[in-house]
């Protein structure tokens, strides 16, 4: 089992550093910091979203060929 938190949460996270520098709160320095993180959750999201996609596809498939 994977260590990394729900995807909820990363989602969350990523939502709020979007929110924190679309309102100019953070300095230059923290921008920069949120900016490298923000990207880091994006990564993450994507990869989680991608395989949730082929695991439905997957069982779509398998749906598909147990149809008479």
């Amino acid at each position: 089992m994977s260590d990394a938190p729900p995807f909820e949460e990363t989602q969350k996270e990523l939502e709020e550093i979007v929110r924190r520098l679309e309102g100019g709160d953070a300095g230059l320095d923290e921008a920069i910091k949120l900016w490298e993180r923000g990207e880091e959750l994006y990564r993450l999201c994507l990869g989680r979203l991608d395989a949730a996609q082929g695991r439905i596809e997957e069982l779509a498939t398998r749906v598909e060929a147990a149809k008479p």
